[in-house]
């Protein structure tokens, strides 16, 4: 049997310090490997705008917070930053967040957990922004922004810009099971 050893980059700390050599990673990657479509995190829009030049000749997703994440009717990807993202030819979605929504209202009314808020839960142990990562390529998939059949880089992050890269094969979020963490080419440590 043959052995294949492959590099993920394990940064000291989760956070925005991380976000240009998670970008740096994430690049080098795409090309190594042939990825077309990369997705990337960015509430505010900061972090998807330093993704554009990293990514121009690919298929760049910018997943924002849903409109109501802060507070009611408030969207956190202010106007000049979404036209600077368009016309840079990144596509940008805002929708509900695929492991939260419904579950999150349940929980803030009644105190107890829905099964996407356990599944976040779960995948938060590899770190917030795996959790991301897997989140935003449900909501890309779901979108129609993305095939499932084909490999993607889905980039997260933990608070502000990016500290985590994963390579995987997504899914609509009913054939939740059927995403791929195919590798975690960075993430932060979690000690």
């Amino acid at each position: 049997m043959e052995e294949d050893q492959r590099k993920c980059t394990i940064f000291e700390n989760p956070g925005k310090e991380n976000t240009q050599r998670a970008l740096e990673i994430a690049a080098q990657n795409a090309q190594e490997k042939g990825i077309e479509n990369i997705l990337i995190a960015s509430s505010s829009g900061k972090t998807g705008l330093k993704a554009v030049p990293f990514f121009k000749e690919r298929n760049l997703v910018v997943i924002t917070h849903s409109t109501g994440f802060l507070k009611p009717d408030h969207q956190q990807l202010g106007k000049e930053q979404k036209i600077k993202l368009e016309q840079a030819g990144a596509k940008i979605l805002t929708c509900q967040h695929a492991l939260g929504g419904v579950g999150r209202a349940v929980r803030k009314k009644l105190g107890t957990y829905q099964l996407e808020e356990i599944i976040a839960y779960t995948l938060r142990m590899f770190g917030e922004g795996t959790k991301v990562a897997v989140e935003i390529a449900l909501m890309a998939a779901d979108a129609g922004l993305i095939s499932t059949k084909k490999e993607c880089i889905s980039i997260g992050g933990t608070s502000q810009g990016a500290d985590t890269v994963v390579l995987l094969k997504p899914a609509h979020a009913q054939n939740f099971f059927d995403i791929k963490i195919i590798e975690i080419l960075a993430k932060p440590s979690l000690l």
